[in-house]
């Protein structure tokens, strides 16, 4: 049985994309060992028919923490060898690169994101720098390169003249097999629930002026927000000030089909990134294609690619990120209800999902 080594920089637990794609590789026959972090916060995480190990680092961000990310990764695949190394985003694409090049393995190399245009990045010059011309160095060497969407491998094939083969952040059919009730969710039951989910709860994703929409709407449209992010302390302590702590519900990160739960119960999802940055302007969030497999229409703000999809099947509203735009497109949305959006959400969630997707993953296998 072949092995495969899948690297990333997160805790696993709420990884879906590598999750899939090890869904793949397990029905390929390959023996997954799946590696990332381990956080005080991290989930427990203990899925069957692959093993994980995540590293204790000393550091949580920064220089320190990726150095040390680095280290322990290298140290662990030059003793545990394998058939396969499979590499998500920059962060851990060096190790991978070089000891696959030492024992003469193939490498797999999945660029979540355009790595070099996160926000994160853009005025840490040195920082940006120094991943640029990691990337350069190393990215025109590879052979198999995946990344999210046409966007982003036009960015890529732009720079080193490699174009990477697209494979979408878009769900699989799976649902909970049991749907909840909002009592049992501890959620308001006869609330317009407008939900945010995911671990992308971070600046210049539209976060703040939802909550400002919400201050401008009736006292029976509510705000859920699953996952975490660097602006979830700034959302709470805001939601405070401005008495909306009844109608915001904050919800830790969840197993995947623990966090659907809430999902199914809302009445519409959003995705509201804003075009501060090259990398935003091209992305298409996981939880896009979440809200069409759950039959809750989407109000998303104005980038290529969500609206691109919310237009062509006709699923819900674009947007300004612009607080009273938002409470307006909510309020249309809310008169017109969720029942009008089903069919062509259902035929969205027919055409875009993991089982269509993952062809192009099993043909990439196939050509090792």
């Amino acid at each position: 049985m072949k092995k495969v080594i899948i690297s990333v920089s997160n805790d696993l637990a709420t990884d879906q994309r590598v999750q899939r794609h090890i869904s793949v590789l397990l029905k390929k026959g390959y023996q997954v060992y799946f590696i990332g972090r381990k956080l005080p916060t991290s989930l427990d995480f203990k899925p069957e028919g692959y093993q994980i190990k995540r590293f204790k680092l000393w550091f949580k961000k920064g220089f320190l923490f990726y150095a040390n990310l680095n280290f322990r990764l290298f140290f662990y695949l030059l003793f545990n060898k394998a058939d396969l190394y499979f590499s998500n985003d920059l962060d851990t694409l060096l190790p991978n690169y070089l000891i696959a090049k030492l024992f003469g393995k193939p490498l797999i190399y999945d660029s979540h994101e355009y790595f070099t245009g996160v926000p994160e990045i853009q005025n840490r010059k040195l920082v940006k720098q120094v991943w640029t011309q990691l990337e350069a160095a190393i990215f025109p060497k590879l052979k198999h390169v995946i990344t999210v969407n046409e966007s982003i491998a036009d960015l890529y094939e732009s720079d080193y003249g490699i174009r990477p083969r697209v494979i979408r952040n878009v769900a699989s059919k799976v649902l909970p097999e049991i749907i909840l009730s909002r009592s049992a969710l501890k959620l308001p039951q006869d609330a317009y629930l407008i939900i945010n989910q995911g671990s992308g709860i971070k600046v210049d994703r539209g976060m703040e002026e939802m909550l400002a929409a919400l201050k401008l709407l009736p006292s029976n449209y509510h705000f859920v927000l699953v996952g975490k992010g660097d602006v979830l302390e700034y959302l709470k302590q805001k939601a405070k000030e401005d008495s909306l702590e009844d109608r915001v519900h904050f919800i830790p990160s969840q197993p995947y089909l623990q966090m659907l739960q809430y999902t199914l119960n809302a009445d519409l999802g959003i995705s509201l990134d804003k075009d501060t940055n090259i990398n935003y302007r091209f992305s298409l969030p996981n939880k896009v294609f979440d809200y069409m497999k759950c039959g809750i229409p989407l109000l998303v703000s104005n980038l290529k690619e969500p609206s691109a999809l919310v237009l062509r099947y006709n699923i819900g509203k674009i947007t300004s990120v612009d607080a009273q735009e938002i409470a307006q497109a909510v309020l249309e949305l809310s008169s017109t209800g969720k029942k009008i959006f089903q069919a062509n959400l259902a035929q969205a969630a027919a055409e875009n999902n993991y089982e269509k997707e993952s062809e192009i993953l099993e043909e990439l296998l196939g050509e090792l």
